[in-house]
């Protein structure tokens, strides 16, 4: 008994000394902040633990950039940055060149004869068809695959990955520190002289990854067309991976377009964290990253979404476990009430003492598991919070979704308890702690909050927010945001009778729920 009452005290004592060397004025003395020339920020963070860096680049572009008849191009260009350089990734980079704008070349002629409406000559579009490719395949003889990669790996790097979601591209791995100056160059040419090599082929991939992660995923079925009837003007209803007739059209060219207009030194953050010394690495990267032709930053205008004034449903009919969705519009991040909806987050998702959890899946036991969240399916213009649950067998989406709006009216209705609003500022300092753990996190954090407030010290301040937020904070956002006909539901119903195939049933059980960022597209590589 006396072990079980003394927990909370070691735990309280344990994060308040983990709070004390993690507060801003202990980071700002290892923090250095240089905004180049060209307008790339570069952000350093000293942190002598081990002889590693890790660095997270991130773009300000995502798929909302896309144009509207090129949906996936910011996704597409991802891929296209693991392709090399001029120097890496060829054999003979002038004649490569010279290749690689023949196959343009060939594909305007193309897809002009392709999407003729009237008077299609189908003998001719073969014979450009088999002139495209015969092209593509003189240009590929000039191709080393895989060499950027290879270089990293082979330097020791780990992690060589990125992601694309709708508000931002981002570009992370990590390696030792005596590779920085390699790092370097490595990162900042690829920016500086991207080539598009096997663009045609990458293209392919990434349409079985929308068909594997969409076409033949009923929650990524669900979550796209759920997004569609959410942001009927935002781009945020368009799908990052793209939709497939433009996944079957755009071109080389037109992804070096989006590169040329996104992946500016203004529209980009880098952050490094590890066994670096700010005096020594930034002459480094200043000296590789400043080559980056500068450029103003883009304009971040979209279409504005209209209040919505009715309920709005999707439902599919699949042979795979139901689901039940829904989401409610909020203001952007920058809105006076974040911290609002982040604490709200964490009452209603936050492990098994949520009241989400406690009350469909311990209770009532009506759920396998239940959750809200915030932040779909981005966080950078107005967005949803969103609730979901997964019925167990013999038991309804309706009952779920019962269930939840009993929760919601309970938080519109009655004050949260002293306890629950202790522990949600308790647990947003020990999250704060966990993210900075360690460099890859550190770095993430940093360009993230550099990006978004222009200031990394938000990351903190973002504690301090939801230290201030009150109880009745929470019931004027609920009664705010959660009303009916502000509401979008997406709901899976199973097929009675349909017998699951292996296939489909390993799908489903392999299927994650939505969380704060159902969008990444990312792959491994």
């Amino acid at each position: 008994m006396k072990r079980r009452l003394l927990r909370p005290v070691v735990l309280a004592m344990f994060l308040i000394s983990l709070a004390a060397a993690q507060d801003v004025a202990s980071f700002e003395k290892r923090i250095t902040v240089k905004k180049l020339a060209n307008g790339l920020t570069i952000i350093l963070c000293e942190r002598p633990e081990a002889p590693v860096f890790s660095f997270y680049t991130l773009v300000d572009a995502g798929s909302v950039q896309d144009p509207m008849d090129k949906t996936g191009l910011a996704h597409m260009f991802e891929h296209m940055a693991f392709k090399g350089t001029d120097t890496i990734g060829t054999t003979n980079y002038p004649a490569e060149k010279i290749a690689l704008q023949k196959v343009e070349e060939a594909y305007v002629f193309y897809i002009a004869e392709r999407d003729k409406r009237v008077g299609r000559d189908e003998v001719r579009l073969k014979q450009l068809e088999k002139a495209w490719k015969d092209a593509i395949a003189v240009a590929d003889k000039y191709v080393v695959p895989n060499q950027f990669g290879k270089i990293i790996e082979q330097s020791g790097g780990q992690d060589l990955n990125a992601s694309t979601d709708y508000d931002e591209t981002t570009y992370h791995y990590s390696l030792p520190v005596n590779r920085l100056e390699l790092w370097a160059y490595l990162e900042s040419d690829r920016f500086l002289h991207p080539v598009l090599r096997e663009f045609y082929k990458e293209r392919n991939v990434v349409i079985e990854e929308r068909r594997l992660r969409t076409d033949s995923n009923p929650i990524g079925r669900l979550l796209e067309q759920f997004n569609a009837a959410a942001f009927e003007a935002h781009p945020y209803h368009r799908p990052t991976v793209g939709w497939m007739s433009d996944l079957n059209s755009f071109s080389a060219t037109d992804a070096k377009k989006f590169f040329d207009e996104y992946y500016r030194p203004a529209n980009m953050v880098v952050a490094v964290a590890g066994d670096i010394k700010a005096s020594q690495a930034l002459p480094i990267l200043e000296k590789y990253f400043s080559r980056l032709p500068a450029g103003h930053k883009p304009d971040e205008v979209t279409t504005v979404e209209p209040p919505q004034n009715s309920e709005r449903r999707v439902e599919l009919l699949e042979k795979t476990q139901p689901l039940y969705l829904e989401g409610y519009h909020r203001p952007d991040y920058m809105s006076k009430d974040d911290a609002v909806y982040d604490a709200i987050t964490d009452l209603m998702s936050e492990g098994r003492t949520s009241r989400l959890y406690r009350a469909l899946v311990r209770d009532k036991r009506i759920a396998s598991f239940s959750a809200g969240f915030t932040g779909l399916p981005g966080i950078k213009y107005p967005h949803l919070f969103a609730f979901y649950a997964f019925p167990l067998p013999g038991h309804t989406t309706q009952e779920v979704a019962d269930a939840i709006h009993a929760e919601i009216e309970r938080l519109k209705k009655e004050d949260i308890s002293d306890d629950e609003l202790k522990m949600i500022k308790t647990r947003a300092k020990a999250n704060l702690i966990r993210g900075l753990a360690d460099n890859e996190g550190l770095a993430t954090q940093l360009a993230t909050y550099q990006t978004r407030y222009g200031d990394w010290r938000e990351l903190f301040r973002s504690v301090d927010r939801i230290d201030k937020v009150t109880k009745a904070d929470i019931r004027r956002v609920a009664n705010e945001t959660f009303n009916d006909t502000n509401r979008t539901v997406g709901i899976i119903e199973t097929v009675k009778g349909a017998a699951q195939s292996d296939e489909e049933r390993q799908s489903s059980e392999d299927q994650t729920p939505p969380d704060r960022a159902p969008s990444g597209q990312g792959g491994a590589r």
